[in-house]
């Protein structure tokens, strides 16, 4: 039997990555521990005036996702180290020997950066139909009759939900006055 002191230290260095390999999850585990700790840390010092909250308050969610993402944060490093595996992908309807399509993802990103930077001096009406628009384009549809028109209404549908009916203020850029 052979015992750590055996093992040449090449041989102790390729063990552990085969075990951080057999235990790749950790990572996920590590991912949504960092995410549970930051989420929780921003709900608890969130500045609330206790006049503007009402039965539940704006902590509340927050607090309850924190708490839910270290609670599976443990659950699943446990199962890990138990000897759970993630199971393999078998129903997906993809081709794993075609090649990334870089392309689309580009274009995905570059259409959400643009409607990033445009929020501000635009709006929220105009950049979201934008992003809209770019992200349909970006996905293969090429309807330049009816797609320009379906993002302006989701963009002006999203708006009005948000700013009006549930009071998170969006910028309206110039068409704040016409909204």
């Amino acid at each position: 039997m052979t015992t750590q002191t055996d093992i040449p230290p090449a041989e102790t260095g390729g063990a552990r990555r085969s075990w951080l390999r057999e235990h790749s999850e950790l990572g996920v585990c590590a991912l949504l521990l960092a995410l549970g700790v930051l989420v929780l840390t921003d709900a608890l010092t969130m500045d609330v005036d206790i006049a503007q909250r009402g039965p539940v308050g704006p902590k509340t969610v927050p607090i309850v996702v924190g708490a839910g993402l270290l609670v599976i944060a443990a659950l699943l490093a446990l199962d890990v180290l138990r000897g759970g595996r993630g199971q393999a992908e078998g129903g997906e309807d993809i081709d794993l020997s075609e090649p990334a399509d870089w392309r689309t993802v580009l274009l995905l990103a570059g259409v959400f950066l643009g409607a990033a930077v445009l929020i501000e001096p635009l709006g929220f009406p105009v950049a979201g139909a934008l992003l809209f628009w770019g992200a349909a384009y970006a996905l293969g549809s090429r309807r330049i009759d009816r797609d320009p028109l379906i993002a302006a209404g989701l963009s002006l549908v999203t708006y009005t939900v948000f700013n009006n009916l549930l009071g998170v203020p969006l910028p309206g850029g110039p068409l704040m006055g016409v909204l």
